[in-house]
């Protein structure tokens, strides 16, 4: 029987692992410069750290990959991570609580169940979280770390959106619903169905008119945020959530960067407290992030605020020029005039000092697989290396491995 692999998996080929590494180097290289410290967490965790966190509402139960942990007796439901950000709540309670700033990166896969298996069922985030600090200095520091991510890896052409999951909260405490009709109402706008609440019948005229304001906001409007904030039937706390995304704006106002604000465009953020934002590129989101400062204490821990985000791996991997490490003017392959022990030895010899010297070295006793540029014979009685130019065909004879080194490491043209 013809082997296959499950329906929703995907193989990661060489191709598509230099894309993937490419893409973890940058983000873990920004993420250290910026001081963020490395977690993993286990691909395995009880269902009800996502449960009581709201993040698997009724409609999401359905796509979680969950089991019964039997013990012969009893056992608890556990569930493949259907989340990163979770998980990394849970490892703060229990290993670093106490820490008054924290912050944590990781790239981890998630499993989400999808009906077709023409979707990917495995997917992978790099993912940062920002933990102790309620400021929006940190919330425009995980933007900007986001932002220098995206400029590393070239992709300069990406849509910052923003919304802000604390004003349309205090908005739907305004509109005075009965408790079934408010749960009704967030199921709807959970799944992306904004139209639900801009439908919404309700006594409070002014309330209804904001919400018809922010539904309609769609653009780069920080002025329009202080106007509404100085309206006078708006209610202190719903003041208090517009200043905060204020607050927000007007500092990446004064970096520089360039943002719409778009109330309609964040989907699922059940956990979210304040700041949402995604970033598109190419008609794709490839992160998405924000502010969710009651999480820790949902999971069982105290309160703190936290933010982070979390980079699509599949997706942006797929935008990146796929590049590989042995780049072809670094990599020489590595030949023998005969394969007698001696001259093994040599080219081994030889290969070490040249992956010393920062190339890659290949060996073609049987064959290669790597575009070089180089390639050196190793020949013997007397010893000699025989280094060509493989795209002009010139050769080169030495009798130093010292000069092998630095012919190739000048990464010079043959003379003829």
């Amino acid at each position: 029987m013809e082997t296959q692999k499950c329906k929703g998996a995907r193989d990661l080929l060489p191709v598509d692992m230099e894309r993937f590494r490419q893409v973890e180097d940058a983000f873990l290289n920004s993420c250290l410069n910026w001081g963020y410290r490395e977690i993993k967490t286990p691909t395995l965790e009880y269902i009800h750290l996502f449960t009581q966190a709201g993040t698997l509402t009724p409609a999401m139960l359905g796509r979680v990959y969950s089991f019964l942990d039997w013990d012969g007796w009893g056992g608890e439901r556990i569930v493949l991570r259907p989340d990163g950000t979770i998980p990394a709540a849970r490892l703060y309670i229990e290993n670093m609580r106490g820490q008054k700033i924290t912050r944590l990166c990781y790239i981890t896969n998630i499993f989400a169940f999808e009906e077709t298996g023409k979707e990917n069922r495995e997917k992978w985030q790099c993912g940062v979280e920002m933990l102790g600090d309620s400021g929006p200095t940190s919330d425009a520091e995980i933007i900007a770390l986001a932002l220098e991510i995206l400029g590393s890896l070239g992709i300069t052409k990406a849509e910052l959106k923003l919304s802000h999951a604390g004003i349309l909260k205090a908005l739907i405490e305004e509109l005075k619903l009965s408790a079934d009709a408010k749960e009704a109402l967030l199921d709807e706008i959970l799944e992306g169905n904004w139209q639900a609440l801009a439908n919404i019948k309700s006594s409070n005229k002014s309330v209804v008119s904001v919400i018809s304001a922010l539904m309609n906001l769609k653009g780069k409007s920080n002025g329009f945020l202080s106007n509404l904030k100085a309206m006078p039937a708006i209610s202190p706390k719903l003041q208090n959530e517009i200043a905060k995304f204020s607050g927000v704006t007007e500092l990446l106002d004064s970096l520089g960067y360039s943002y719409k604000i778009d109330f309609t465009s964040i989907k699922g953020f059940e956990y979210y407290t304040g700041l949402c934002f995604k970033i598109i590129s190419s008609g794709k989101k490839i992160c998405s992030g924000g502010r969710y400062d009651n999480l820790v204490n949902l999971v069982g821990g105290k309160n703190v605020p936290a933010c982070g985000f979390a980079f699509y791996l599949d997706e942006l991997a797929g935008m990146v020029k796929p590049w590989s490490r042995q780049k072809v003017e670094k990599t020489v392959l590595i030949k023998a005039g005969q394969k007698s022990p001696v001259l093994v030895k040599a080219s081994f010899e030889l290969a070490g000092a040249l992956r010393r010297a920062g190339l890659v070295a290949e060996f073609d006793f049987c064959g290669s697989q790597l575009p070089a540029r180089w390639s050196v014979t190793v020949k013997d009685k007397p010893r000699a290396f025989v280094i060509r130019e493989e795209s002009t065909g010139i050769d080169k004879k030495v009798t130093k491995l010292n000069a092998v080194i630095d012919i190739i490491g000048g990464y010079g043209k043959l003379g003829k």
